[in-house]
């Protein structure tokens, strides 16, 4: 039995998708019973956990053999991270199927990067058997600038860099199929989409989708940080993203395309082309 955590998030709820798809048996974790119920309603099996309460976890993967760990980059993630793993090797798990970054660094400056190597070499060193996914930065991630896109432009703080952003569908399906099949213990693999582009031409694509100009804006790193800021993001969150666009983009630092994806799957890594295709409406409409 497969226990799925994240399973409202994006990549989570892209699992819980393929692994019902694929007539798998699993279990996803949400911490709202309205959670629970929704996914009830959706023909999958739920129970209650919370990651920031951990006496929650040890009964939620009683008798789980694989844990599926994925959360979302907050101040809390090393902790309930950490706690998560320390609850699937009281409960008995076999194996923990964990979601971390290429650019994992104990001494990042980017929040969620040192976070994933702490919690990595936690992983490792705690007795449960374990294989790390490390994906790039995730395409979904130009739909936060739908708004600007649409007006014509796309303002961000990464100079000249260039990067192998990658659909985070391809990291769900990497994870399906990890966690269904056998092998893959203690293996670290780097996932990629199949090109490196820069910010220019992102913009370029965007304008060939939307059929109207769009221009990249190369923010310096303060107007940055207050745009970050002035659109709803945390200090944390603001300061992170302002250290991971202009110091490990700009810089050039993440990893080339790998063929991971299409190792693991038997199917290449959609390109950035397909991905706008997909989300056309959203940057045509500003949503």
């Amino acid at each position: 039995m497969i226990l799925v955590l994240g399973a409202t998030g994006g990549i989570g709820g892209e699992v819980c998708r393929l692994l019902q798809q694929m007539g798998t048996p699993f279990r996803a974790m949400a911490r709202k019973q309205e959670q629970v119920d929704r996914l009830h309603s959706n023909g999958i099996d739920a129970v209650l956990g919370d990651l920031d309460r951990p006496e929650t976890l040890t009964p939620a993967m009683t008798g789980i053999d694989t844990l599926f760990l994925v959360t979302a980059p907050t101040p809390a993630q090393l902790v309930q991270e950490t706690a998560a793993i320390d609850a699937a090797k009281r409960a008995g798990v076999g194996r923990i199927v964990k979601i971390s970054a290429s650019d994992c660094n104990v001494r990042s400056r980017i929040p969620w990067a040192r976070a994933h190597a702490l919690i990595d070499h936690h992983l490792r060193a705690s007795g449960v058997d374990w294989t790390i996914l490390m994906p790039t930065a995730f395409m979904q991630n130009f739909l936060w600038f739908t708004k600007p896109v649409a007006k014509g432009y796309l303002p961000l703080g990464a100079g000249k860099g260039s990067l192998s952003w990658i659909d985070a569908r391809d990291i769900a399906r990497v994870a399906a199929a990890v966690l269904t099949q056998e092998g893959h213990s203690r293996a670290t693999y780097f996932l990629t989409g199949p090109e490196t582009f820069d910010m220019t031409e992102a913009a370029a694509r965007l304008s060939g989708l939307i059929g109207r100009g769009v221009r990249y804006l190369d923010l310096p790193t303060p107007v940055f940080r207050t745009v970050l800021r002035l659109t709803g993001n945390s200090r944390w969150m603001a300061n992170g993203l302002v250290a991971q666009f202009s110091d490990m983009v700009a810089g050039h630092h993440d990893i080339d395309p790998t063929s991971e994806v299409e190792r693991l799957t038997g199917q290449p890594p959609r390109d950035f082309a397909a991905f706008l295709r997909d989300h056309r409406d959203a940057f045509a409409g500003g949503a």
